[in-house]
């Protein structure tokens, strides 16, 4: 069993090989942080609705 030697008296090879196996790779995650958009807030983007009729409803006049 190896004996435990602080990292500040290992040299620099050894240094990198202990940072290299403590490391994760960035395979799965994303690195942009998400925000959730407020539903209450006037969004000038969001798409009309005004012109989504495409004219196929029936009307009945009494």
């Amino acid at each position: 069993m190896s004996s435990f030697i602080p990292r500040e008296k290992l040299d620099k090879k050894a240094k990198r090989k202990l940072d290299q196996s403590r490391r994760r790779s960035w395979e799965e995650t994303n690195p942009v942080t998400k925000t959730i958009e407020n539903k209450k807030i006037y969004n000038r983007k969001k798409p009309s609705n005004r012109y989504d009729d495409d004219g196929t409803r029936v009307f009945s006049y009494c």
